[in-house]
């Protein structure tokens, strides 16, 4: 069996690699155990082949023998100390996040163009309120994913099939799960990691005490993946389950849950009037075993977790995505952009009833630019098309290649 070591995700290498040595920091950003520290080693292969007689100094913050590492002064001592005056330096810092004013360290190390930096994190607030305001103009974020569809079968050595589908839309897409001898030990590595995430990204980290009141939040958003979220509707459940909790609150636990890359959210944008709209959002999972590890795996659930895959997919694919609202309040599931282009998507379990075929066809052809329009089902594509619509099932949208 391969070992998680060698298997490349090159996507990400193909983005990164082509910044080395331009004077701006390379920041790795992501949820836990989605691979970031390998991807940021195999970066380090990579520029070990074309300068293999430079300095590199390598800091992993989550490993004992950097236990001495508390605050930035020795961060700085650990690095500076290991420089080379008379060649490139390359400096990989894995979790950079454990250490309370990093970002000067990056900024001071960054003023010698001798050192080339990178670095990863578990939590965008280390991004956007650490690094992306005091280090603006010097840094880039490269976000990393659970592992793609495509991935998934490369990295379980497994072909393509329906089966195989479901599996994905279950286990989601961590990639130690290959390195587990059965998938039955597969749903306790899991919940484990959801307890990281919970206790260690949003507890720890913003000194929370009603641990009740956040673990609700999930169950809530599990159980209402791709539904319209609100404060207020998410807030007057909290009541009912005389939890408490004012609209506030709610707001401030759900960008806690978004800064530890649990869940992603979705605007609505109005397609007509090209704007966002300032209330109602919409919440998919980062990964789907992670959500259903919150609250188990539901076959009446699949509506959901088709159009959280889909999702996914197209964030992966480096799209910003949308919830498209027509006149009248319908919807399009997505609005995804890339590149100046832009893909119409509608997400249905099946078409098989007319009125559903209706809705989900319509939609889409009152639609009045000629945009890609796209209509994913679970499993049947035929017709191809539908007055220009392009119809796939879900195994056929996830390998596309775009």
């Amino acid at each position: 069996m391969k070992t998680l070591d060698n298997i490349p995700r090159p996507g990400y290498l193909d983005k990164i690699i082509p910044y080395t040595g331009k004077g701006i920091i390379k920041v790795l950003t992501g949820q836990r155990r989605v691979g970031k520290s390998y991807i940021l080693r195999a970066v380090e292969e990579e520029i070990r082949k074309t300068s293999p007689e430079a300095n590199y100094i390598t800091v992993n913050l989550e490993d004992f023998a950097f236990a001495h590492i508390t605050d930035a002064e020795a961060l700085n001592h650990e690095i500076c100390s290991r420089l080379s005056p008379s060649l490139m330096n390359y400096i990989f810092i894995d979790e950079v996040q454990e250490v309370e004013g990093f970002d000067k360290v990056l900024r001071s190390l960054n003023l010698d163009s001798h050192n080339d930096i990178y670095v990863t994190g578990s939590n965008s607030s280390m991004l956007s309120s650490e690094i992306a305001s005091r280090l603006a103009g010097r840094s880039l974020e490269f976000r990393i994913h659970p592992l793609s569809y495509t991935e998934f079968l490369e990295f379980h050595a497994l072909n393509d099939s329906d089966d195989e589908v479901y599996a994905y839309l279950r286990y989601g897409g961590m990639p130690y799960l290959r390195n587990l001898s059965s998938r039955a030990s597969w749903n306790e590595y899991l919940t484990g990691i959801t307890d990281a995430l919970v206790y260690r990204d949003i507890v720890t980290r913003h000194s929370l005490r009603n641990t009740d009141f956040l673990q609700r939040m999930l169950m809530f958003m599990a159980d209402n993946v791709g539904q319209l979220f609100t404060a207020k509707r998410i807030a007057d459940y909290l009541k009912s389950q005389r939890l408490g909790g004012t609209v506030g609150s709610v707001q401030t636990y759900a960008d806690y849950i978004c800064d530890a890359y649990i869940v992603n959210k979705s605007r609505r944008w109005d397609i007509e009037g090209k704007r966002y709209f300032e209330i109602g959002e919409k919440y998919y999972f980062e990964d789907l075993g992670i959500r259903n590890s919150i609250v188990g795996y539901r076959p009446t659930d699949i509506s959901g977790l088709l159009e959280n895959a889909v999702y996914n997919k197209l964030v992966s694919d480096g799209c910003e995505v949308m919830t498209g609202i027509m006149p009248k309040g319908r919807e399009i599931d997505f609005v995804a952009e890339r590149g100046g282009e832009r893909r119409y998507i509608q997400v249905a379990v099946n078409v098989s009833d007319p009125a559903t075929a209706e809705r989900e066809f319509g939609n889409l052809r009152d639609i009045s630019d000629n945009y890609e329009k796209i209509l994913v089902t679970l499993r049947d594509s035929a017709p191809n098309t539908n007055d220009g619509i392009r119809m796939m099932s879900l195994r056929e949208f996830l390998c596309e290649d775009y």
